[in-house]
C-alpha cells in the first residue's frame, strides 16, 4: 500500500482508505461481526486511514472503529465528521464542542486526528466563525487537524485559504469531473489534502448494476436516488440511476484486462496527484481486498484519461443534478 502525505498533517496516510459509512447505516444491513471483518481486512492489507461521522449509524460506525483501533490506535488514522446533528443550525462553539466530545468518547481516543465539518450550510462556513472555533479546539488538544467536507466547488474553494486547513473532502469520480480543473492546482498550492468520497457513484461504477437492480428499503440507493432525503448528488454521483447504468456500461468497455472496473475507477482517481486519498466503502471483506490492489496498479494511460474526459464532457457534465 502506498502512502501520501494528508495536507498539512504531517502525517502519511494509505492513498486507499475505508469510508465508514456503510458500518453506521444507510447501504443495507452490516452486523457488528461483519464491520470487525471488513475493519481488519483493511488494516491486513495496509489500509491506515478511516472516514466516518458521527451520524452515521447515529454514532454506531464511530464505536465499532473505536472498539476496532483499541489494538492499532497508533497507527491508524481516523477522520470524523460533525456537523450534521444539528443541520441546518444554530452553530455554535458549545454545540460543536460537544459533538468533538462524543466522537471523542465514542472512539476511545484523547484527540480526534482529524473532524470535518459535514456539509454544513455554506453561509455558516463563508461567515468563518466556526473555523474560529476549530482552531481554539485544536489550540486546547480536542483536535489535531481539520477540515470540511464539502458538496460543491464553490463551498470548496471559498474555505481554502482558511489558516491551518488539512483537508477537503468531496464528491470526485469518472462521472464528477468537474474538481480536476475548479479546485486541484489550488488544492496543491495551499497544502490542502483531498479526501474523496463516492469514488465508485455509489456503486455504479463497479460496473455491476442493471436498470433491474433492486436496493433495500433502508438503502439510501433506494429512497435518496432523486434527493428525497438529502442532497441528490450524494447518491449515483446525482445522475438518474438509468442513467448512470447506462453510461457505466460504455465505460466498462474501456477497462484493461486483468482490472475490475471498480478498481478502474479507483485508480483513474489515484493518477490524480492533489489527490491524497480515495475512501471507498465497502459491505464485505472481499471487496476490500479487491479495492486495496489498486495502489499497486499502473498509471492508466493517457489516451483512456481523454477518452473519460471527452466522454465527461459530451454525455455525464449536463445529466448531474444538484449542486455541483
Amino acid at each position: 500500500m502506498k502512502t501520501r502525505t494528508l495536507g498539512n498533517s504531517g502525517r502519511l496516510v494509505s492513498e486507499i482508505g475505508l469510508g465508514c459509512w456503510q458500518l453506521g447505516a444507510d447501504w443495507g444491513s452490516v452486523s457488528d461481526s461483519q464491520a470487525m471483518q471488513i475493519l481488519e481486512t483493511a488494516w491486513d492489507h495496509g489500509v491506515t486511514f478511516f472516514d466516518t461521522a458521527d451520524v452515521y449509524g447515529s454514532g454506531r460506525s464511530e464505536k465499532l472503529i473505536g472498539q476496532f483501533i483499541q489494538q492499532h490506535r497508533d497507527q491508524i488514522f481516523v477522520a470524523t465528521k460533525v456537523g450534521r446533528q444539528n443541520y441546518p443550525g444554530p452553530y455554535s462553539d458549545e454545540i460543536l464542542k460537544q459533538h468533538i466530545c462524543e466522537s471523542i468518547s465514542r472512539l476511545g481516543v484523547d484527540s480526534l486526528d482529524l473532524v470535518q465539518l459535514h456539509c454544513v450550510p455554506p453561509e455558516v462556513m463563508a461567515a468563518g466563525d466556526i473555523f474560529d472555533w476549530l482552531r481554539k479546539f485544536k489550540r486546547g488538544g480536542l483536535i489535531k487537524n481539520f477540515g470540511a467536507s464539502v458538496e460543491s466547488m464553490d463551498e470548496a474553494v471559498s474555505i481554502l485559504e482558511q489558516p491551518e486547513l488539512t483537508s477537503l473532502q468531496i464528491i470526485f469520480n469518472i462521472f464528477r469531473q468537474k474538481p480536476i480543473i475548479a479546485l486541484f492546482d489550488r488544492a496543491r498550492d495551499q497544502g490542502v489534502g483531498i479526501i474523496v468520497r463516492l469514488p465508485l457513484a455509489s456503486g455504479l461504477l463497479a460496473g455491476k448494476f442493471t436498470n433491474q437492480t433492486q436496493f433495500a428499503a433502508d438503502d439510501h440507493r433506494n429512497y435518496n436516488r432523486d434527493g428525497d432525503a438529502f442532497n441528490v448528488g450524494e447518491t449515483f454521483a446525482g445522475l438518474p440511476f438509468e442513467t448512470g447504468v447506462a453510461l457505466a456500461d460504455q465505460i466498462k468497455t474501456m477497462v484493461p484486462d486483468g482490472m475490475t472496473m471498480a478498481q478502474f475507477s479507483q485508480r483513474w482517481i489515484l493518477d490524480h496527484e492533489a489527490v491524497t486519498t480515495v475512501i471507498t466503502g465497502a459491505s464485505k471483506p472481499s471487496q476490500v481486498t479487491d479495492n486495496t490492489v489498486v495502489s499497486d496498479l499502473d498509471r492508466l494511460s493517457g489516451s483512456t484519461h481523454r477518452q473519460l474526459a471527452e466522454l465527461y464532457a459530451s454525455s455525464i457534465e449536463a445529466e448531474i443534478r444538484g449542486v455541483y
